[in-house]
């Protein structure tokens, strides 16, 4: 084998799924068609709960280091409309402005740090599979030639040749929508007013935020940095192709088209074109060939690809470690299909909702576009959008014998207190270990685990209002069962060495659940 796995492309999802890979003793080889690092950024920064992944990570402060506004004030489109949860203390969606070339350097140096591999300049040109192997025909620098790996997954984007090649139907639509997106200065006779405005001679004063024509729309706002971001919107016959770059003179061709008049662009730092497409892979594995991302989903709106498709990586990179260290449950690889196409619908949705809301040019769709900005003035309709665009509100459908509402869910960030000091549960998470957290000092909790303990890391901690007597989270952070919680514990004190299990019926059917559950995921205990 020249690998454990071959991830195809080098863009976040792939350079992600390398890390986790190598988080979870799996060697992999990224494969990236394109020579150098793209200098021409497709997105402009993350949102939602990859953030939050990325801190259980031990990550986000190297990102935030990075960033051009690690905490840009959150407001966002949706449709056309601007949601402004500026007012919330803790806002359900939050973002960090990171510019795509910079994003993958990052990831790639983090990538290499951990041992993995990378070849730029080697094009994928197609691929095979018997019951034990995966080929990928490579043609590189030093010419054609196969590699072989026991999986390989296609993150190579919505023209992914691996998907079409392995014979997974992405079935969908192509809006007629081109959007073109650039962060440039303005030169005169062009005035900037106070209020963030611009004065045009010829059209008159803009206002930041969306300008809708006849012919399309226009949005702008300023950047902390300074300039601008502008867009516009149009609507297009053919299929744009976004490998050609974007020129200055084309962006400010369709400001002219979509205004009617000029709006003078003196230069700029970034340009990119992109139609949007709602699109879905019927499935996301075939075989010992699997798709991640883009390659698995396309959405119609901005700001969720990455989340999305970064969650994809995180997801799978686990499970694929277990399949290849032997120790897999029956099943488990598949739940990586059931859990992400869950969610990449979940994402799809929302999106489609937005194409709905910002399509529409009458009277009507005015309307309501404006009852929905209403509505979402309103803490709880806004708190449930952003958690939606977020991707926080993903509940997997896990098995769930005491009907925990955490089982399922991603893992809260609990401040736990332990005979060592303070931790939390981000920092239990840094080395992608499956962990059983004993919340409430319970011995047959921790006994029942001990014939995992080569799998699983098991900690006791206390906490205050703690959410249940313990959790058993995953390597993504997602709770696989959770045990009710008993009488309450003492908060914020140190747990004692041990403690006999309380009495009680649940005791047995908490051991009993957590047993099918470890067996369920991690596969059989070592006795």
């Amino acid at each position: 084998m020249d690998a454990d796995v071959i991830i195809v492309g080098a863009g976040p999802v792939g350079l992600m799924l390398a890390s986790e890979l190598r988080l979870a003793g799996v060697q992999p080889l990224v494969l990236e068609r394109q020579p150098q690092l793209r200098q021409t950024p497709r997105a402009n920064g993350l949102g939602g709960q990859i953030l939050q992944l990325l801190r259980y990570r031990g990550l986000l402060d190297r990102f935030e280091a990075a960033s051009t506004d690690p905490h840009p004030a959150p407001r966002f489109p949706f449709g056309g409309v601007q949601l402004d949860f500026t007012h919330l203390a803790d806002p359900p969606l939050q973002a960090l402005a990171l510019p795509q070339p910079r994003l993958e350097r990052l990831l790639e140096e983090r990538a290499r740090e951990l041992g993995a591999r990378l070849r730029r300049g080697h094009e994928v040109v197609g691929v095979s599979q018997d019951d034990g192997t995966v080929t990928a025909d490579v043609r590189g620098p030093d010419g054609p030639g196969p590699l072989t790996a026991r999986y390989l997954v296609g993150c190579d984007g919505g023209h992914s040749r691996v998907r079409d090649q392995a014979g997974i139907p992405f079935p969908g639509s192509t809006y007629p929508e081109v959007n073109r997106v650039g962060e440039v200065s303005v030169a005169d006779p062009v005035t900037w007013l106070g209020d963030g405005g611009l004065d045009v001679p010829g059209l008159g004063v803009l206002r930041p935020g969306f300008t809708r024509t006849d012919r399309g729309l226009f949005a702008f706002g300023s950047l902390s940095q300074g300039g601008l971001l502008v867009q516009t919107v149009e609507d297009e016959a053919a299929e744009v192709d976004d490998d050609v770059p974007m020129t200055l003179t084309e962006l400010g061709d369709s400001i002219r088209r979509v205004l009617g008049a000029e709006l003078p662009l003196a230069a700029a730092t970034r340009l990119s074109r992109w139609q949007f497409q709602a699109r879905q892979a019927e499935r996301y594995r075939e075989g010992r060939i699997l798709v991640a991302g883009d390659a698995a989903h396309l959405l119609p709106a901005t700001g969720a690809a990455l989340n999305l498709g970064m969650l994809d990586a995180v997801n799978l990179a686990w499970k694929l470690a277990a399949a290849i260290g032997g120790w897999a449950p029956a099943g488990l690889l598949d739940t990586y299909q059931v859990e992400r196409h869950f969610a990449g619908a979940r994402a799809l949705r929302q999106t489609q909702a937005q194409v709905a809301l910002r399509r529409g040019q009458d009277a009507a769709a005015e309307a309501l576009r404006d009852l929905f900005a209403e509505l979402c003035t309103d803490e709880q309709p806004l708190r449930r959008i952003g958690a939606l665009i977020a991707g926080t509100d993903i509940r997997y459908a896990l098995p769930n014998p005491g009907e925990h509402a955490l089982t399922g869910a991603f893992a809260p960030d609990l401040t736990l207190h332990t005979g060592q000091g303070t931790t939390s549960v981000a920092e239990l998470m840094h080395t992608a270990r499956p962990v059983l957290l004993d919340l409430a000092d319970r011995a047959d909790i921790r006994e029942t685990a001990r014939d995992w303990q080569h799998r699983i890391d098991i900690r006791t901690a206390r906490t205050d209002h703690r959410p249940a007597d313990a959790l058993l989270i995953r390597p993504d952070a997602y709770i696989a069962w959770a045990a009710p919680a008993s009488a309450p514990a003492p908060a914020s004190a140190p747990a004692p060495a041990s403690a006999p299990a309380p009495a009680g019926k649940g005791v047995d059917a908490d051991t009993a659940a957590l047993r099918e559950a470890l067996s369920g995921w991690f596969g059989r205990p070592l006795n």
